[in-house]
């Protein structure tokens, strides 16, 4: 990626305004959190539009007025966290250097964290984040809190189940490639781990969907009989599933609290992922 400056940084500014002289009164430049709002859009929607956009674009996509938009846009230009060529805006090679080093130290698991600590006291139960590993076919936990009651589910960080009969398992086939899954599904030997274990291919693969739509899976007894869990998706920054956040509780608990565990786990699995709670309407899976 070129780190070179460009001679052009005194930029043709759509705003005819910034070209005349200045007038005897300044205009004060944005500052404080609602610039740092402003900014942090614009970042946002320059990535999801490669080619650009306008002045007139972006202070409608913004919701803010041209001449505080391009106090904003001209040390970013300066300094190439904004290129400006013709008539658009794009982002510059500085942003793209930011970016590669925010994420040279991005943890996932560190970074989740603080939302399984939340979801562990406002549930009362046991939580932990699992990771798909695709090449054994299987959910690894990669974080857990366990459950301060004295009946309580438990499973050690590092441990790997099933993901065709655990409801975090469930969450990350219903969101993975489906190229993968559909191999997956085709392969996988459904093995009865209790009476309640989910074992017809047929019905799974309608499961997922469900799973997909409703945003929520649930396991009751598959995997223990004893033992129940509920999971949601958490999404990483390029909008792919990068985890399931789920609950695991006593069958009987669970049950009793199901229809508040849905709520909570959406809410945090939703800040978790940086994403608005949407409303879901289908039904619990």
């Amino acid at each position: 990626m070129r780190s070179r400056r460009s001679n052009s940084h005194s930029t043709h500014y759509d705003d005819k305004s910034m070209e005349t002289k200045k007038s005897s009164v300044e205009k004060k430049p944005t500052s404080g959190p609602r610039s740092l709002s402003r900014l942090l859009g614009l970042f946002d929607r320059l990535a999801k539009h490669p080619d650009g956009l306008s002045l007139a674009e972006l202070s409608e996509e913004l919701d803010s007025p041209k001449s505080s938009l391009l106090n904003l846009f001209r040390p970013l230009v300066a300094d190439d966290f904004l290129l400006h060529t013709g008539a658009v805006y794009r982002l510059g090679p500085s942003v793209f250097r930011f970016a590669s080093n925010i994420m040279a130290v991005w943890n996932f698991a560190g970074l989740v964290h603080p939302y399984v600590v939340e979801l562990a006291k406002r549930s009362h139960e046991t939580v932990y984040l699992g990771v798909l590993d695709k090449e054994a076919g299987m959910i690894t936990y990669v974080d857990a809190i366990d459950s301060r009651q004295s009946i309580r589910y438990s499973i050690p960080v590092g441990t790997s189940r099933p993901l065709y009969c655990t409801a975090a398992g469930r969450v990350l086939l219903a969101h993975e490639d489906q190229d993968w899954v559909k191999e997956y599904l085709r392969t996988v030997k459904l093995e009865p781990r209790t009476k309640k274990t989910m074992t017809d291919r047929r019905l799974l693969r309608k499961h997922l969907l469900e799973i997909h739509e409703s945003g929520i899976a649930v396991s009751i007894g598959e995997l223990f009989e004893e033992s129940a869990g509920i999971a949601a998706p958490v999404f990483g920054a390029n909008g792919k599933i990068a985890a399931a956040l789920a609950v695991g509780a006593p069958v009987d608990r669970l049950e009793s609290e199901l229809g508040m565990l849905v709520t909570l786990l959406r809410e945090i699995a939703s800040r978790a992922s940086g994403l608005p709670l949407k409303d879901h309407k289908s039904e619990i899976i």
